[in-house]
């Protein structure tokens, strides 16, 4: 029996959603790896097992039985007398089913515990599967008295609290809370929010990895209960940290000081966010790699920056599809750019199909104007040609669309916003700018990509455009983008008044025209690929407006 003393591995690992076997041996190689370093017990981050989040696969009953099956095996490898696990899994209990943590220990299932506080807000919505479980009381493992509140369970009081109040020592918490920019500090006072209540020492085990929008940033850390930082492992990363807990005079118990990691800035977290959730969607749907077309313009230049960074320069296809408006600037940029990562690189030209559609079309369309339609007949021919790259290859199709296009539906379907998937979904076009910016001037850890300038200058610093037709640039149609993103901003994000926005500066005539524009596109963003949450609100999990809506501000 531990009596003053105990040493907990915390597993910041990436599991896969549905992966149960796969998962499970991710289990065993970390408890290898602990129990070489002596620890007595082994924590992981919410469901692991099972991954998450599951959505309506965990109400398939055959899944849910084979996690217990893969759990069941995993309970009677504890018997050699190594290290106890608490691993997460869907749990069912007659009618009920539970996001639940199982103690392992002594070859068997030593204890369950449920997720009481189910979140049903924003990308969560476990309500809609899972049952709340009861008020829990701490498990004894190895005499110690331990909690385990998972994840949601810690953002409010109740369930701390009651873990106080009924002998738990230590709380241990798994959880599976994904990336957004306010996310990291907001965790953070929070949790220590809790220790100061139960005054008890706090170690928080988060997932990292892709699954599909969402980004899971891990950022694991552990509290003493006097609120001291004793652990702080990295974002992004699979790493496990090793804690020492040992009882002082009080028979409190205390938490040695572990490895503390520095955070990295927005800019860094955000690029990071964005290459983590291309690789892993990537990878997890078995893709040999990216297939993208290289137009010289900001926005494929930078998916192509973190396509590299994510899967390698080999993995990465970028084709440049020129046409009579694109120019010669724009031919030059998108080599030097493929130059720069050292992709394979090729030019389609797009005239034969574009002009062979107009043919066909020349009947229907006689007696009208060329315009609009015309021009989307270039970026559906790309469309067309990429897609069947895609097909002859296996490669999946990155889409490169921002979020500024996104909101006003500044995009083709069938044309530019055909793909798999897309890095900068959730990026407005000036921090598409700034992250550029930033990545030519850091080559952050982990990267597959080349230092240096990825991005050339020139793809920075000119003026952008979608070269459907002579001297066109995005502000014929849009307004200047530092006004056109603070307004989406504000719509979007905020959800606030065109009377609030108004006293921001902004003209009513532009408010309005912004608005119409982000509520009729609408249809368009529904067919649209998924692509990596950053902010406090997406476009797909977290926003989610009808198709069809007459309302508009009126001021």
């Amino acid at each position: 029996m531990i009596k003053d003393q105990f040493r907990l591995a915390v597993v910041q690992a990436n599991p896969c959603v549905g992966d149960i076997s796969g998962n499970a041996e991710k289990v065993r190689h970390h408890r290898k790896l602990a129990a070489e370093q002596g620890a007595d017990l082994v924590l992981y981050s919410e469901l692991f097992l099972a991954g998450y989040p599951l959505e309506d696969l965990v109400l398939k009953p055959s899944f849910v039985a084979a996690c217990k099956r893969e759990l069941e095996t995993l309970a009677k490898e504890t018997a050699d007398g190594g290290p106890g696990l608490l691993v997460g899994l869907p749990w069912a209990e007659g009618e009920k089913l539970y996001n639940a943590v199982a103690l392992l220990d002594n070859g068997k299932v030593e204890g369950l515990r449920y997720k009481v506080d189910l979140p049903n807000y924003g990308v969560f919505d476990e309500k809609r599967v899972f049952d709340a479980g009861p008020n829990p009381g701490p498990i004894s493992f190895r005499g110690v008295r331990l909690g385990v509140p998972i994840c949601e369970d810690t953002w409010t009081d109740e369930v701390c609290e009651c873990l106080e109040e009924t002998g738990a020592e230590i709380l241990l918490v798994p959880n599976a809370s994904p990336y957004n920019r306010e996310k990291t500090e907001e965790r953070m006072q929070l949790m220590i929010s809790r220790v100061v209540e139960t005054g008890l020492p706090f170690v928080y085990c988060n997932q990292v990895g892709g699954q599909d929008e969402l980004v899971f940033d891990g950022a694991s850390f552990a509290l003493n209960h006097d609120r001291s930082l004793a652990m702080q492992l990295g974002q992004f990363t699979e790493e496990t940290g090793y804690l020492n807990f040992k009882k002082d005079a009080g028979e409190n118990w205390l938490i040695e000081p572990a490895r503390v990691v520095p955070m990295p800035d927005t800019q860094e977290a955000d690029w990071l966010a964005c290459v983590l959730g291309l690789k892993d969607y990537v990878n997890k749907n078995g893709f040999p790699g990216v297939v993208l077309g290289l137009s010289g313009g900001i926005d494929s230049a930078i998916c192509a920056a973190m396509a590299v960074d994510a899967l390698g320069a080999d993995r990465v296809h970028c084709i440049m599809l020129p046409y009579r408006y694109t120019s010669e600037e724009s031919i030059k940029d998108a080599k030097a750019c493929a130059d720069a990562l050292g992709v394979k690189y090729d030019t389609i030209p797009i005239a034969e199909p574009v002009e062979g559609f107009q043919k066909t079309l020349s009947g229907v369309f006689a007696g009208t104007e060329s315009g609009i339609t015309e021009e989307n007949l270039q970026s559906r021919s790309r469309g067309v040609i990429l897609m069947a790259v895609s097909n002859k290859f296996g490669a999946m199709v990155v889409t490169t669309g921002n979020k500024s296009e996104m909101s006003v539906g500044y995009a083709t379907l069938y044309g530019d916003m055909n793909g798999g998937f897309n890095p900068i979904k959730d990026l407005y076009k000036t921090e598409v700018y700034r992250l550029s910016d930033w990545r030519n001037k850091h080559h952050p850890a982990g990267v597959m990509g080349p230092a240096g300038e990825v991005i050339p200058n020139n793809i920075i610093v000119k003026a952008p455009t979608a070269e459907l037709r002579e001297n066109q640039t995005d502000q014929d149609s849009l307004p200047e983008y530092d006004v056109l993103d603070d307004i989406l901003h504000c719509l979007v994000e905020q959800e606030l008044s065109l009377d609030e926005i108004e006293k921001r500066g902004h003209s009513v005539e532009t408010i309005h025209r912004v608005e119409h524009l982000l509520y009729i596109a609408e249809y368009k963003r529904r067919q649209a690929a998924p692509g990596v949450k950053i902010t406090l609100k997406n476009f797909g999990r977290d926003r989610r407006y009808p198709i069809t809506n007459r309302f508009r501000d009126r001021n």
